[in-house]
């Protein structure tokens, strides 16, 4: 991992920041900085990252992705929820990606990622991920509705920094994919691991809760859904969520 830089904290406000603002040498592949604790860290929209100091991986990984062009930038997220379930399955089965950005074991979350791109000239100039995973934490008190830990799965703790290995490994796999143009790949990877991508199932919209299966999504992230009754509908982020099945 010569061309691959990790920096290690013990606190910080959050790592995708701290990489936002990183001027010094980064690795010619990938920079990574990982902390024991982030004070702001946060999910998609107001949504944030519970995490007990010391007991799971919170980290973001900087990139420059070679000739991406900006409407195929989902690729990056595709990419980064990949890498976590190829490293979280050397654990555990029934690993799953939830549209668009979280990481399912069963119909529990164990990971999600935050994406940060920068666009110029129709191309993507500098990507962050910010990535949670639950690796060690027995309980959770947030409130949230279904974190679940690899510990928790697995009965014993696991090493942090050996799933951040498997990660970095697997992620550098798909970035040499990006890289060389191979995007399709990664996205048919991607549509055929989603959580829930069989059957119909409960989601809820700006209308109310309806009943449809996952026709497809769309290379550039937007969901496509088909009712029971045979309307298909197009979601961008936000516009449409699960509901979660109450254990």
């Amino acid at each position: 991992m010569e061309n691959i830089k990790i920096i290690r904290l013990d606190e910080t406000t959050s790592t995708n920041l701290y990489l936002r603002d990183y001027t010094e040498d980064e690795g010619r592949l990938m920079t990574v900085v990982t902390a024991e604790h982030q004070t702001a860290g946060r999910g998609q929209g107001r949504n944030s990252w519970e995490s007990a100091p010391g007991e799971n991986l919170l980290f973001s990984v900087k990139v420059r992705p070679r000739g991406l062009q900006a409407r195929r930038q989902f690729v990056m997220l595709e990419a980064g929820a990949l890498a976590v379930r190829d490293a979280l399955s050397q654990y555990a089965g029934d690993i799953t990606v939830k549209w668009p950005n979280d990481v399912y074991w069963r119909d529990m979350k164990i990971s999600g990622t935050l994406s940060e791109c920068t666009v110029s000239g129709g191309l993507v100039g500098e990507c962050i991920l910010g990535t949670g995973i639950n690796v060690n934490q027995r309980e959770f008190v947030s409130g949230a509705p279904n974190p679940v830990s690899l510990c928790q799965i697995t009965g014993r703790k696991v090493s942090r920094a050996e799933v951040l290995d498997k990660f970095i490994t697997r992620f550098a796999g798909y970035l040499s994919l990006i890289n060389a143009g191979r995007y399709d790949g990664i996205h048919a990877l991607y549509c055929a691991s989603l959580y829930r991508r069989t059957g119909l199932h409960a989601w809820r919209d700006a209308a109310g809760g309806f009943t449809a299966s996952i026709e497809r999504v769309e290379p550039d992230g937007r969901l496509v859904l088909r009712k029971a009754d045979g309307e298909v509908n197009e979601y961008l982020f936000k516009e449409v969520e699960y509901v979660r099945i109450k254990s």
